[in-house]
């Protein structure tokens, strides 16, 4: 409070009307990098990777939307690589969760049903990038690490501040002729993206300024489409939002809203769902790499980017070796 005393006092009564509403809950987030949360911040965009939270993405906030609008409500949330492969087990048996079952091997960032991914590497590469090495878990189990690992990079894309990059690479290093079998045709999340439940106006971007409403009723299941520039947008009620470009995803998209709920909550159950969706013959030592971007602002500020990101990358695709 001692920086207020040589202001005038009209100005003082604001400032303190101000300090009372944003005490009220109505102040934005302001994120700081700890131990577990490390953050990117260019002045325009904060993005953050969580080591509690298998390093998977867990913060986005811009200056046009000061707040997270991440939902974490548990580890099936968040913005995070997401993976199937081989045969549909029942190992209900073994632990599996009975709402999961029969289901295949699907290495999760985040973790599994109730339990976090452990962190391996957890580091800033430098001002612009963050990365991480993550021993991801089976969605289906309450704790069992997947043989695999997951790596990210997650950085600004050059030369446009509202944009975040990210590259991800999964290296299976499952036994050969385990129990879910080999390689077999199945969808792969390049990512799976779960927003506030409040960015609930979704459309797909089709190029030169122009956008396809998206309607789907709540789920899961999700809705599905095609969003033919490879990019589809939430916005909230003031207009800003947040735009997936994934040019590797080459099936329909998953989306749709979680309850009919209304909340800005990160941690609440009602959230936004979007997943890119690439078939892949994913086997039991594949390495798979992909990158997908993320935009934020208003509707013609997400379009002039995406634009801009299709003339640049629209040609790129998903790397398989197995």
């Amino acid at each position: 409070m001692k920086y207020f005393r040589a202001l005038p006092q009209s100005i003082l009564l604001l400032a303190l009307t101000l300090c009372a509403a944003m005490s009220a809950g109505t102040q934005a987030q302001v994120p700081t990098t700890t131990e577990e949360l490390m953050l990117l911040d260019n002045g325009t965009v904060q993005v953050g990777i969580h080591r509690a939270k298998g390093a998977a993405i867990t913060w986005l906030s811009w200056t046009g939307y000061p707040q997270n609008m991440v939902n974490s409500a548990d580890p099936g949330r968040l913005i995070q690589q997401s993976y199937y492969a081989g045969s549909s087990l029942d190992r209900q048996a073994d632990g599996q969760s009975k709402a999961w079952s029969p289901w295949s091997w699907n290495p999760i960032q985040g973790g599994g049903v109730s339990s976090w991914a452990r962190v391996n590497e957890f580091k800033r590469l430098d001002d612009q990038t963050l990365y991480a090495e993550t021993v991801p878990k089976l969605w289906d189990m309450p704790s069992e690490e997947a043989a695999a690992l997951m790596h990210q990079w997650t950085a600004f894309e050059t030369n446009m501040p509202n944009v975040i990059v990210v590259r991800c690479e999964l290296i299976a290093q499952r036994q050969e002729n385990d129990r879910w079998g080999p390689a077999k045709r199945s969808p792969q999340e390049i990512p799976a993206c779960y927003f506030t439940r409040n960015f609930d106006t979704v459309r797909s971007y089709l190029g030169d300024g122009q956008w396809r409403a998206e309607t789907q009723p709540a789920g899961p299941p999700w809705g599905h489409t095609q969003p033919p520039r490879k990019a589809m947008a939430l916005f909230n009620a003031a207009g800003q939002g947040v735009a997936l470009f994934s040019p590797a995803a080459t099936q329909a998209w998953n989306f749709g809203p979680h309850t009919t709920l209304a909340s800005d909550s990160p941690t609440a159950s009602p959230c936004m769902h979007v997943a890119p969706i690439d078939w892949v013959n994913l086997g039991p030592k594949s390495t798979y790499r992909y990158r997908y971007w993320l935009i934020v602002g208003n509707q013609q500020e997400l379009a002039s980017r995406l634009d801009e990101l299709w003339r640049k990358y629209s040609k790129e695709h998903s790397e398989l070796t197995n």
